[in-house]
């Protein structure tokens, strides 16, 4: 997954919101899913997971929008870049590893949703690899 104990800094495109997030990640990986297609309009997002204590918004304020009931996304209301993804029920918040401000730092180790992909992306095969979400 790549950096385990440094603090991992980011935010949006414009520069209105900034983030931190302390300690080790706990997941990584690129999801192929539909919605999050449409959502970040690429075909594939990558994704790092941190416990909410660990993520700290240091500058301006995430904007939310649930995307389908529990669903929540969240993004820069100035700019419109995708920050954030948080399931209800779950312990973690995932953030995009592109809106780092080093992305090299996170390195996926799964693919999820692949039934899903676009038959136009490449994925990792050497990856843990997931029809659905595990």
């Amino acid at each position: 997954m790549g950096n385990t104990n440094a603090t991992l800094a980011g935010g949006c495109f414009c520069g209105a919101v900034e983030y931190q997030v302390t300690g080790a990640p706990t997941y990584s990986g690129n999801c192929h899913c539909r919605d999050c297609q449409r959502a970040i309009g690429a075909g594939v997002v990558t994704w790092f997971g941190a416990k909410p204590e660990q993520f700290d918004v240091s500058k301006g304020e995430i904007t939310y929008c649930e995307t389908s009931p529990g669903i929540k996304r969240g993004f820069c209301g100035r700019c419109g870049t995708s920050l954030t993804f948080h399931g209800e029920g779950w312990d973690e918040i995932g953030i995009t590893a592109s809106s780092l401000n080093d992305p090299s730092a996170v390195t996926p180790a799964s693919n999820v949703y692949l039934d899903h992909r676009q038959p136009w992306q490449p994925y990792d095969e050497s990856l843990r690899n997931y029809a659905k979400f595990p």
